[in-house]
């Protein structure tokens, strides 16, 4: 399952008013319910939020490195490379 760690250090630390950081907190609204939308899961492990999602493609559409351990990553890669699509 490919993831990602969330971490909230400080979200509208830079911001220089209410107004803006008002429009940051509607950013990261839309953004997580866009990603609800695609099928993300949050998933809780002891202290951290992780953002889940099930299908390795859909995670890498929008960009993000999983942080699965490098050999859940390569048991990803079919032993027979003449599947692979290049």
């Amino acid at each position: 399952m490919s993831f990602f760690t969330w971490k909230d250090k400080g979200l509208t630390s830079d911001c220089v008013s209410l107004e803006a950081m008002a429009s940051r907190f509607e950013e990261t609204a839309n953004l997580m319910k866009k990603l609800s939308k695609k099928g993300f899961k949050l998933k809780k492990y002891k202290e951290n939020q992780l953002i889940i999602h099930s299908d390795p493609d859909i995670f890498d559409e929008w960009g993000f490195i999983s942080e699965e351990r490098p050999f859940k990553q390569l048991s990803l890669i079919p032993e027979d490379e003449s599947k692979l699509n290049f």
